[in-house]
């Protein structure tokens, strides 16, 4: 094992957030569901996160999206980092992902998943994710907010996909994290296809089965069925048996859509062909509209069950749309978010700004919009929070901040607050802000530092929203103050850095060059 992480390893207990248990009584806590979308961009939606409605808003049809945020509070500035595993581990953890170290996405065991560099050699970061289990190699050992949901009387069940941990370590299974359930979690972070007719991806012939092909949904192998549909229903036959239990239930439903490949929705695809879509436009917009169903279908149930009153529904995606690959969606690659720039994998807000509503009847007022922002590894002390858990005790530092005060309108946790980004690894695309980088957000500003070149980009994000306009030259003195905020909490993180393969050096923090 490196002995970086080693020592790092050995010194988590001590970092780590130590509270006694402490919960509301069950007759109090409210039922929980975490509804989360994959690789789901800002204006992937009929439902406005921005000061007037856009193109993509007009196409896209997601009227259960607008029945959520007409019952809830919508927030127009959630981030998440700009890749699924780092925000997955983040929510689940509570910390920045500079300080768990799982910065680029997971799968293979032992092995890094960045693209390669003639310049840059890459840091040894955490490639098998995190676990609860210590002496893991290239981990981070964690206490998991469904461990604590789970010892503090909830009934946690999991749908979807995971994506915290590599094939073959314990991360990879969402039992070991605390659920009791598991439908269709593994290592993978997408699925080889959405097709029941097609296994969703598993071999039936012998050979081994594609690194995505999704798990656990043998009943619908061979059908019609769309895998959205057949994860609701699986998420809804597991409330049928949580409503057997005297607890309350943490539902994390997290959808494999609408991640690539863009199959075809049939329920939905042909009306976006008439709209006069391109073929992967219309299956794109169909893949959105049956994620925005099963929202509906859940909220439905919740209805129909008289539990929608003690529900809570947090709705958010792990990282901005994917905007890299032209051959997939028509029209111009790194404009798909628009009027965000570039997409999943950039520093920019098209990679890492994400649709975001919370709908908690009898305490958040209804058809309620903030524009405070937040970031992923909040959610973790806002749910505990929100399920009645004072005092809990985790191995790993919280860095999140709990967003309760702005559902309950009684203050606001971003006033002061800096957020912070590094990824300092190379993702497998190329496009505007993709690279190894560094960000600070801090007000309205936003400084984004490039590891291999040096460069500095400063933005003002609400005069400026799709980035086109760096003011660093204009602004060296606040070039310089955010720099050196970014550079001491990046070292205070034990976050890592590149080097140059040419002289062995790391690259320079933000504040020393």
């Amino acid at each position: 094992m490196n002995k970086r992480i080693l020592v790092s390893l050995i010194a988590i207990p001590l970092l780590g957030t130590t509270r006694q248990a402490e919960a509301a009584t069950p007759q109090d806590r409210p039922n929980i569901i975490l509804f989360l979308v994959d690789d789901m961009g800002w204006q992937d939606t009929s439902l406005p996160f921005w000061k007037e409605k856009t193109h993509y808003n007009e196409v896209y049809e997601t009227p259960n999206m607008e029945r959520l945020a007409h019952q809830g509070m919508m927030f127009t500035q959630a981030y998440a980092s700009s890749i699924s595993s780092p925000s997955r581990c983040s929510l689940y953890t509570g910390m920045n992902a500079g300080r768990h170290r799982v910065t680029n996405w997971t799968y293979p065991k032992n092995a890094s998943t960045d693209r390669k560099s003639d310049v840059l050699e890459l840091p040894d970061w955490n490639v098998n994710g995190i676990c609860e289990v210590p002496g893991i190699e290239h981990t981070y050992q964690v206490t998991s907010m469904a461990q604590i949901l789970k010892d503090n009387g909830y009934h946690t069940i999991h749908c979807g996909k995971a994506h915290w941990g590599a094939l073959d370590t314990p991360g990879e299974n969402p039992y070991h994290f605390g659920f009791e359930v598991n439908i269709a979690g593994h290592a993978g972070g997408g699925l080889a296809s959405y097709l029941g007719e097609a296994n969703f991806g598993n071999r039936t012939d012998g050979k081994p089965s594609p690194w995505f092909a999704v798990p656990g949904l043998d009943e619908y192998w061979g059908k019609d069925i769309f895998i959205t549909e057949a994860l609701t229903q699986k998420a809804m036959k597991a409330l049928d048996k949580a409503q057997q239990y005297d607890q309350p239930f943490f539902l994390y439903m997290s959808h494999y859509a609408i991640h690539v490949p863009i199959d075809k929705d049939m329920r939905f695809y042909q009306k976006y062909i008439d709209k006069g879509l391109g073929e992967k436009e219309a299956a794109y917009a169909a893949l959105i509209e049956g994620m925005d169903k099963s929202l509906g279908d859940i909220m439905d149930y919740l209805e129909k069950n008289n539990l929608a009153d003690n529900t809570i529904i947090l709705f958010m995606s792990d990282n901005g749309g994917l905007a890299a690959e032209p051959e997939w969606r028509d029209g111009v690659p790194h404009t798909q978010n628009s009027p965000l720039n570039s997409g999943k994998g950039s520093a920019y807000e098209g990679g890492v700004r994400e649709p975001m509503i919370v709908s908690w009847p009898g305490k958040v007022q209804p058809q309620t919009k903030t524009d405070k922002y937040l970031i992923i590894e909040d959610f973790f002390p806002t749910i505990l929070e929100m399920a009645g858990i004072k005092k809990y005790k985790t191995i790993q530092p919280v860095d999140g901040v709990s967003f309760m005060p702005l559902l309950t309108n009684t203050g606001d946790p971003s006033r002061g607050r800096s957020l912070y980004w590094n990824f300092p690894n190379l993702w497998g695309n190329t496009g505007p802000g993709i690279g190894a980088t560094c960000t600070i957000r801090q007000g309205d500003w936003k400084l984004i530092y490039y590891y291999e070149t040096g460069k500095k980009e400063l933005f003002n994000i609400p005069d400026d929203i799709g980035e086109k306009n760096d003011l660093s030259a204009t602004h060296p003195k606040l070039v310089k103050k955010l720099s050196k905020d970014l550079g001491k909490q990046l070292r205070k993180m034990e976050a890592q850095r590149p080097s140059f393969k040419a002289t062995g050096k790391p690259c320079p923090w933000p504040d020393e060059i």
